[in-house]
C-alpha cells in the first residue's frame, strides 16, 4: 500500500530518551516529507512544545496537541476541546488536595500551575515555556461562568502514586462520576486527564477526513497508552521497541527503541523511505 500519512508521537517516540531528535530520525522524516507524505505529530504536550519540534524538523506539520484536545495546522487551530470546569475543580479537591501534588492546568496556548515542583521545573526546561501559577478554584469559577475549560490535566508523581490516582479515576468512571473526563498515562510519571472522547486516534481521524486521506494510508508510532488510539486507527501501527507491553500487543510493528533511532528504523525497513 502507498501510505500517504505519518503521524508521530514526540517523547519516547521520535524524541531519544535525552529528548534529542537524532539526525537519522530527522533526515527519514524529511525524506517522507519530500515524497508528499503528511507529517502529523501528535503529543500529550502543549503546543509550544510540538511548534519546537516542528521547527526543528524545518517542516509543516500539523499537530495533535494535549493528547487530542487542540490541533494545530501552521498557526491556526482547526479543533479545540475542553473539560468542564466543575470536573476540574472537583478533580483538584479529590486529588491535588488530598495527595499534596501540584495540578497543570493546560488551556488551549496556555499552561497553568498551582505551584513549582521538580517535575514542572524539568518540564520548563524541556519545553522552553514558563507556566503562569493559579489557584485552581479561582480559575475554576471564572472559567466555570465564561462557559468555558481546561483543554488538559496533568499530575506528576512517582510511578506507585501515579498508579494510585488512575485506578481510584477509572473506578469513579465507571460509576457515571465525571462523565465529560477521561484518563490516561503518558508515562509511569504523569497521569493525563482530558475530555471524554478525544484522543490521539480520534484526532488523526479527524486530520485525516480533513485532508481526504483514508485513515488505512495513515502510518502512526508511539510508545505510550495513550498513543494505543492512534494505533488502531492508522492503517499501519508501530510501536516502539521501548514501548508498553499494552501498546506493543496492539501494534501491526514493533522496531526498535527510540534511543537507537526507531522510527528511522521503520521507515527504511516498511515502506524504503
Amino acid at each position: 500500500m502507498k501510505y500517504e500519512l505519518i503521524c508521530l508521537d514526540i517523547d519516547g517516540t521520535l524524541l531519544d530518551d535525552e529528548k534529542r531528535l537524532l539526525p537519522e530520525v530527522k533526515e527519514k522524516v524529511r525524506q517522507a516529507a519530500e515524497k508528499g507524505m503528511k507529517i502529523v505529530l501528535g503529543s500529550a504536550r502543549m503546543p509550544a512544545g510540538v511548534e519546537s519540534i516542528a521547527k526543528e524538523l524545518g517542516l509543516e506539520c500539523i499537530m495533535i496537541c494535549d493528547a487530542g484536545a487542540y490541533i494545530l495546522k501552521g498557526e491556526e487551530c482547526i479543533a479545540s476541546r475542553h473539560l468542564s470546569a466543575a470536573s476540574m475543580r472537583e478533580v483538584y479537591e479529590e486529588y491535588a488536595e488530598r495527595y499534596g501534588l501540584n495540578m497543570w492546568i493546560f488551556r488551549d496556548r496556555d499552561w497553568y500551575i498551582t505551584g513549582m515542583d521538580d517535575h514542572i521545573a524539568r518540564e520548563i526546561q524541556i519545553i522552553g515555556y514558563d507556566p503562569q501559577t493559579v489557584d485552581a478554584k479561582e480559575t475554576a469559577d471564572r472559567w466555570e461562568k465564561e462557559q468555558t475549560g481546561p483543554s488538559k490535566l496533568l499530575f506528576a508523581a512517582e510511578p506507585e502514586q501515579i498508579r494510585q490516582i488512575q485506578g481510584e479515576i477509572r473506578a469513579k468512571l465507571s460509576l457515571g462520576t465525571w462523565p465529560d473526563i477521561d484518563v490516561a498515562c503518558s508515562s509511569d510519571i504523569f497521569l493525563e486527564i482530558f475530555p471524554k472522547g478525544v484522543d490521539k486516534g480520534s484526532a488523526l481521524l479527524e486530520i485525516c477526513r480533513g485532508l481526504k486521506i483514508p485513515a488505512e494510508k495513515a502510518i502512526a508510532f508511539g510508545d505510550s497508552e495513550m498513543d494505543i488510539p492512534m494505533i488502531e486507527t492508522a492503517g499501519l501501527g508501530v510501536a516502539m521497541g521501548n514501548a508498553a507491553e499494552s501498546l506493543k500487543k496492539k501494534a501491526d510493528f514493533v522496531t526498535i527503541t527510540n534511543n537507537e533511532a526507531g522510527v528511522a528504523y521503520a521507515l527504511d525497513n516498511l515502506i524504503q523511505i
